[in-house]
């Protein structure tokens, strides 16, 4: 996959875009951008990765988001598709519902959709809000946005809360699993991913406390031993390795 930094020229980017049937703009430990990465990986799509600090507010960028977050998805034709609800919803329709059933990330079934939806959810907004965006920003953004922007040393009340948080989402990963598959039924779906992808972003910095719930710990196993994962877990920050779990698989 080509890796394009953002300080790639705007019209580099439109470039990358038409030569490319999907381009993801995302941040590498964006937790949103690193589900939309497994979705499309388990769904066989390979786009080209161009890098987007959020932080710098590029025109260019704020052009295809006004919000200004990541990620964005763009395919030939077709308007940008920011969000990761957004993307995960776009790409079932283009891509999902020609697949079989049980390949399917987003069940046919309209009741198993909500289930689906509804932990995506939970997990793209509740954990994102409660853990993985403030550790994230707190260890990982912050070491790049200038002082005068809100960058800087981190939180040590926002850690300590975010660290204490995420202790109920385990127990609740691990409440699912016990009764279930997968978290949201019978076969791998968009929930799985959206959970992992967020948690992979704190156990990257070694931020999760896997020993609260060892049946969560085991469905992260699992996930996290899927062809998928492995972009994933070659990411690597400057000045900071990751966790001794990481990469991993039999942590």
């Amino acid at each position: 996959m080509a890796v394009f930094d953002s300080a790639t020229r705007p019209t580099e980017f439109a470039k990358h875009a038409r030569d490319s049937m999907l381009t993801l703009f995302h941040h590498p430990f964006c937790p949103h951008s690193r589900f939309v990465r497994l979705s499309l990986d388990e769904l066989s799509l390979a786009p080209r990765l161009v890098e987007e600090r959020i932080w710098e507010r590029r025109t260019e960028f704020l052009k295809l988001n006004p919000a200004g977050t990541t990620p964005v998805l763009l395919e030939e034709g077709m308007p940008p598709v920011p969000g990761a609800a957004i993307i995960a919803e776009y790409l079932d329709e283009t891509h999902g519902s020609k697949l079989p059933p049980r390949q399917r990330l987003m069940p046919a079934d309209s009741s198993a959709r909500i289930e689906v939806r509804r932990l995506m959810s939970w997990f793209n907004d509740k954990l994102y809000e409660e853990v993985s965006g403030p550790i994230v920003m707190e260890r990982v953004y912050k070491r790049f946005i200038p002082t005068s922007q809100g960058g800087g040393s981190p939180d040590t009340e926002v850690l300590r809360a975010a660290r204490s948080n995420i202790k109920y989402h385990l127990a609740y990963i691990g409440w699912l699993i016990r009764g279930r598959d997968w978290l949201a039924g019978p076969s791998l779906t968009y929930a799985d991913l959206a959970a992992a992808a967020h948690l992979s972003a704190a156990d990257y910095l070694g931020d999760v406390p896997w020993s609260e719930d060892e049946t969560a710990r085991t469905w992260y196993a699992r996930v996290k031993s899927r062809p998928a994962f492995r972009t994933l877990l070659n990411d690597t920050l400057p000045g900071l390795a990751p966790s001794a779990s990481y990469a991993n698989l039999d942590f």
